[in-house]
């Protein structure tokens, strides 16, 4: 994370080269931006406690339960838009988060250790039931990083589903803002490739506080302990690197031609048009596969008393939302012209990523479904690019 942070300030801007002198330990090292990045987790963390919006029931745990979740991310974001907005009018420099980034980015990565010791320390101290499957090897390194334990909570607040959406995404869009402000002060505009890459992110970081019920569904939620992999990601990586096209234009800035805006912003309507139809179609078939708009789409029975689907979206591929992801990844990027390949480096690292899950789910799946599964799999060939993979 620091290489790409480093790398995208040079004036290169070459993932295979950096510029040296390298930053000096104790230029990383800045105990404000240490505490800039507590008041953000705190901040974050109030509101979460609001009561506001509805409370809903999380998937059934290995011992038939349920936890309850207060599903009110959306609010949160509102809440952190409406006082950065009147920050800004009085004077609030937020084009610092772009001068101080490094520096951020390393007490974030603190935190995350920090937070992760904790996890695994009280993990030790939980009933059996309360661990998570996958972290639970006895191996103190992997159970450390994966997560020993699968739903961490002080009193109600859980811990790993405040970090899935709360501070990272919202702090990616505040990083996201502050490169737009940087921008503004050095060349006394935004450029319509900033607010491009800004819109978009924008609404992709929307859909998912929107639809924030439907991450209680996620393998991270339902699956996977929190541990320093998930701390890491959602605090450190999440913010840090999903804003590096943001941050790459600010020392480079692009003219686009009024034809490849249209291009750009057109794929980034066919990317969220497939991931989020995708998507609304699994939830709507989930919750009721009476209604009218699944009804009609064909299924496969399973031992379990579910249903897979086989048509509409779900026929196509084994996982339309990854490809609708992918398409948008590839439109964050292309704002940034073609001279570089630094920009590229969320849609290479997502590809990879969304092929590893995508690997999991299949393992999961055939685990849980059996003969039904290969059966879903002859039928539907292709898991995430249609008559290529």
């Amino acid at each position: 994370m620091l290489y790409l942070l480093i790398a995208c300030r040079s004036e290169a801007a070459s993932v295979l080269s950096v510029s040296f002198p390298l930053p000096a330990m104790g230029q990383l090292w800045d105990p404000q931006a240490l505490l800039l990045v507590l008041a953000w987790l705190g901040f974050q963390g109030l509101l979460y406690l609001l009561p506001l919006g509805k409370v809903t029931q999380g998937m059934p745990l290995h011992d038939g339960t349920r936890l309850s979740y207060r599903i009110n991310g959306l609010h949160a974001l509102v809440i952190t838009a409406l006082l950065a907005a009147v920050g800004i009018s009085c004077g609030l420099r937020l084009s610092y988060v772009h001068d101080r980034c490094i520096q951020l980015s390393v007490a974030a990565t603190i935190a995350s250790f920090v937070l992760s010791a904790f996890l695994y320390t009280r993990s030790l101290f939980v009933p059996e039931s309360a661990l998570a499957p996958g972290g639970n090897s006895g191996n103190l390194v992997y159970d450390f990083f994966i997560g020993h334990e699968l739903n961490p909570r002080i009193g109600t607040f859980d811990l790993k589903y405040f970090c899935e959406l709360r501070p990272g995404l919202i702090g990616w869009l505040i990083i996201d803002l502050a490169m737009l402000m940087k921008e503004w002060e050095t060349q006394g505009s935004p450029s319509l490739a900033m607010l491009l890459v800004n819109a978009f992110q924008l609404l992709y970081v929307l859909d998912a506080l929107w639809h924030e019920e439907a991450v209680l569904t996620t393998m991270d939620i339902v699956n996977d302990g929190f541990g320093f992999m998930l701390a890491f990601g959602d605090l450190s990586w999440v913010p840090f690197t999903y804003s590096l096209q943001a941050h790459f234009l600010v020392g480079h800035p692009q003219e686009l031609p009024i034809p490849a805006v249209v291009t750009i912003v057109l794929l980034n309507a066919l990317g969220y048009y497939i991931f989020r139809s995708a998507n609304s179609q699994k939830n709507t078939f989930r919750r009721n596969p009476s209604d009218p708009r699944v009804a009609g789409l064909e299924t496969i029975p399973t031992a379990t008393g579910r249903q897979l689907l086989v048509s509409g979206w779900w026929g196509l591929v084994r996982h339309p939302n990854y490809l609708g992801d992918l398409v948008m990844a590839l439109a964050w990027s292309l704002p940034c012209g073609v001279a570089h390949a630094l920009p590229y480096f969320y849609v290479t690292y997502f590809t990879a990523l969304l092929i590893h899950r995508e690997a999991r789910d299949e393992h999961q799946c055939r685990k849980k479904y059996g003969s039904a599964w290969n059966a879903y799999c002859s039928r539907v060939p292709y898991r995430i690019f249609p008559y290529l993979y």
